[in-house]
């Protein structure tokens, strides 16, 4: 589905179905570099279920238009502006890395409008190193390598995901190879710019899951604490075995907890 925020095309994924007001509705955010595509398995069990599914494109990434956005709090703005535009009085927040800093943010920003909050492969502050910074800005191979790299828990990333035909690491690479140069590069200072998580967490109101990896080596399990700690109705769920990519490296456990969670 195509709208239009601020006379730029927006692609929102809702599995071919309209927008019903009268039914639940989870909005899915997709990561740095990423499209909405890392969503597809999730929005399709929910859409079967009856729900409203949104995993929208962000302005510069896979279908949609303008630039890209450069601060979370920006693109928190424009997602609120999505699902008002879209007619939706109340929302679940499911975010993946960076989009969970955009889940956290718009779930504070929207209180009760938001029913849920799921954040996945979450810490906040989200720092980035220099090297993958000087990367994304001036190697963008480099970059799409390193963090293909370093997505992903060690064992997965030798070939030990159970889940039958699918190659991650050349799935990965053609996602960020797909997006424009500058979206991966502003995505990744937007993260490392944003100080504002721990007081947004103060401010949902909503019960919030937290989805995280074992072996995650983006945003290791250790640095959660903080986040989980701020949130009012946090609660943790430790995906064994998985790095940062949950969604590909155990995604039968990432659709059995947002079932639990989202109801």
């Amino acid at each position: 589905m195509n709208i239009s925020i601020d006379g730029k095309q927006v692609y929102v994924y809702t599995n071919n179905k309209e927008i019903d007001s009268a039914r639940q509705s989870v909005v899915f955010v997709h990561g740095a570099g990423f499209d909405h595509s890392v969503w597809t398995l999730f929005a399709r069990h929910f859409s079967r279920h009856n729900w409203n599914v949104l995993a929208i494109d962000l302005p510069g990434h896979g279908r949609s238009g303008g630039d890209s956005l450069t601060s979370i709090e920006a693109m928190a703005t424009w997602i609120i502006a999505v699902i008002d535009s879209c007619g939706i009085a109340q929302s679940a927040l499911v975010g993946h890395s960076m989009g969970s800093l955009i889940a956290l943010e718009t779930g504070a920003r929207l209180g009760t409008r938001a029913s849920k909050v799921v954040l996945i492969g979450s810490i906040s502050p989200m720092p980035v190193s220099d090297p993958i910074l000087d990367a994304t800005a001036n190697k963008p191979s480099t970059a799409h390598s390193m963090l293909t790299s370093f997505s992903f828990s060690k064992n997965n990333l030798m070939g030990g995901n159970p889940n039958p035909g699918m190659w991650m690491v050349s799935d990965s690479m053609r996602r960020y190879e797909d997006e424009q140069q500058a979206a991966l590069d502003l995505d990744m200072r937007a993260c490392n710019q944003y100080q504002r998580g721990l007081e947004a967490a103060g401010e949902i109101t909503a019960p919030t899951l937290m989805l995280h990896g074992d072996a995650d080596r983006l945003t290791p399990l250790k640095a959660t604490q903080p986040l989980l700690k701020g949130l009012k109705q946090g609660r943790m769920d430790v995906v064994p075995g998985s790095g940062h990519s949950l969604m590909v490296e155990d995604p039968n456990h990432v659709l059995d907890q947002l079932r639990l969670h989202l109801g």
